[in-house]
């Protein structure tokens, strides 16, 4: 299953902490297309229909199927890149 680090969860809550946002929001990983290694990362208010939940720290990932199946055996970790995004990187648990 996913795991998340600390700075991840913590990213990841205050993504989801927005007054127009649903206590329970979340972050969503899903895969783009069949065959794709490919993956999108969203705010979602909640999980879509099959999403597989993922709750660590106070946050919420909502994994899409496909996305589930890529990285069962992952890491999400979470830093800011140059231009003051938060980017999100994927590594084998150990």
């Amino acid at each position: 299953m996913l795991d998340l680090t600390t700075t991840a969860a913590s990213t990841i809550r205050s993504i989801a902490d927005s007054p127009d946002w649903p206590a329970d929001a979340g972050l969503r990983i899903s895969d783009n297309a069949a065959g794709s290694r490919r993956l999108t990362v969203s705010a979602a208010a909640e999980p879509e229909d099959g999403d597989q939940v993922v709750e660590k720290n106070g946050a919420r990932v909502f994994l899409a199927p496909g996305a589930a199946a890529l990285v069962d055996d992952q890491v999400l970790d979470a830093h800011v890149g140059e231009h003051g995004a938060v980017e999100f990187s994927l590594s084998l648990q150990r």
